[in-house]
């Protein structure tokens, strides 16, 4: 019949389909999504579940708030420490590696001693959120607070009063100037910090 559509589809005025070339378009697209979003959901699918056993071992320091026990990544629950190559301000006016120092500061703590890491969570990097102490109780991450190599973190806000003790005393960042870790991350690079004396 003349002039049909179908007609003029086999006439070749229209294209036809190539399996090959919809075969191409269809991994086109799936690459995209992989690379704009697909491992996202992936990492949300396979989020492990927190462990319910605490965690125990001795620990391989990764920076002022992480730590490793066993190949199990865990960031201490209720604090943020300042980031590895994160400075801060002396009473002088003189910066000083303070990252450093608190990642150097949790291994003085930790060297040698098996902790015991109570798991709460898993972050949103897959790490575990967890409360560590020293075998004679002590908490971990409480004394990062209060001697002022960590500031209180979190909704919950454990460790407030370790936090008001250090800035009270002068202890580690708080003895100068600062940038509170979240607002370095968040800021790096930029100007217009808030400053905490």
């Amino acid at each position: 019949m003349a002039g049909y559509p179908y007609d003029r589809w086999r006439r070749g005025r229209w294209p036809r389909r190539n399996p090959l070339f919809v075969v191409l378009i269809a991994l086109v697209c799936l690459t995209g999504f992989y690379a704009m979003g697909g491992r996202h959901f992936q990492r949300v699918e396979r989020a492990p579940a927190a462990p319910r056993a605490p965690l125990v071992g001795r620990a391989f320091i990764v920076d002022g708030d992480s730590i490793r026990i066993g190949g199990v990544e865990i960031r201490l629950e209720g604090i943020d420490a300042p980031e590895w190559d994160q400075t801060c301000t002396d009473p002088d006016g003189r910066t000083w590696a303070c990252g450093r120092a608190a990642t150097g500061q949790l291994k003085a703590y930790t060297r040698d001693r098996t902790l015991t890491c109570h798991p709460r969570a898993i972050d949103r990097y897959g790490r575990v959120v967890a409360t560590c102490l020293l075998p004679d109780g002590a908490d971990v991450n409480a004394r990062l607070v209060r001697e002022g190599w960590a500031v209180a973190y979190g909704f919950s806000r454990i460790y407030t009063a370790e936090e008001a003790e250090a800035k009270a005393a002068k202890r580690g960042i708080w003895s100068g100037a600062f940038i509170y870790p979240s607002e370095w991350r968040r800021q790096k690079g930029h100007h217009g910090w808030r400053f905490w004396k």
